[in-house]
């Protein structure tokens, strides 16, 4: 739209005329009431500067993607609302579903996430912190590190991951329950399947290190973990979390179950 430019109105000169009072470019129209009383009509006063520039609407802040590698006591509403997320944590959840899983309230610690962030996370600190920087950077590195989590990748760290997850889930078992299962079920081998008994018969053969199959695994899979039966400690979760319904817990099993 082209700036001060107005529609001028057709008016009988006899009776009435138009005062242009402008500013630079804009112009602004102030009818009198007739050409007899102009002298008595109050001088017009110009605009003032928000009044001439026509607003603009503000421009949208562009969004970056970076990763975030989550903390002890994250939330989604949380980092999306710390990095002004485009989006919203619905949008977070939604481009890291695959990396959180099913439930977005369950967060672990150590998990990178892609964030689309619009501003940068608030890192200011006082001049007189300075001097104190590495000290401080040092202090909350040791913190971090020591509240995430790690489980080596091997069966005793399978186990104790799946442990951690039953315990936020409300799922009991041992050590020693699951142990024992799976040493009789898979020997402690993640890939096994079953291909020879009934259920492989019947189309839905028996994987995993606590031989799971894909319905039960599918009524039983612990949100938090990954949708996939061969995977250890989603197959152990789903497993515990069937044990507990029908048997009250992993350690009631001492056969084929």
């Amino acid at each position: 739209m082209s700036r001060g430019k107005h529609r001028r109105p057709r008016t009988n000169p006899l009776t009435r005329r138009v005062a242009m009072a402008g500013t630079g470019t804009a112009a602004l129209a102030l009818p009198l009431l007739s050409a007899t009383a102009a002298s008595a009509a109050q001088p017009a006063q110009a605009p003032t500067a928000a009044q001439a520039a026509p607003q603009s609407a503000p421009s949208a802040a562009k969004a970056k993607t970076i990763t975030y590698t989550t903390k002890k006591g994250d939330s989604l509403y949380g980092i999306a609302e710390r990095y002004d997320a485009q989006g919203g944590w619905k949008q977070l959840y939604k481009d890291n579903r695959k990396t959180v899983g099913d439930n977005p309230r369950l967060i672990h610690p150590g998990v990178d996430l892609q964030v689309r962030a619009t501003k940068k996370a608030d890192t200011s600190t006082r001049t007189a912190d300075k001097a104190s920087a590495p000290a401080k950077k040092s202090a909350v590195a040791q913190a971090t590190q020591s509240s995430v989590k790690t489980f080596p990748n091997n069966l005793d760290g399978w186990i104790r991951n799946a442990l951690d997850i039953m315990g936020q889930n409300g799922i009991p078992g041992s050590y020693e329950g699951i142990h024992r299962n799976i040493m009789r079920e898979s020997s402690g081998n993640p890939q096994a399947i079953n291909n020879w008994d009934s259920n492989a018969a019947a189309g839905t053969p028996s994987k995993g290190l606590l031989q799971v199959i894909d319905p039960t695994f599918a009524a039983y899979h612990v949100p938090g973990t990954v949708y996939d039966p061969f995977d250890p400690v989603a197959n152990i979760a789903a497993a515990c979390n069937y044990a507990a319904a029908r048997y009250g817990s992993i350690d009631n099993v001492n056969g084929p179950y």
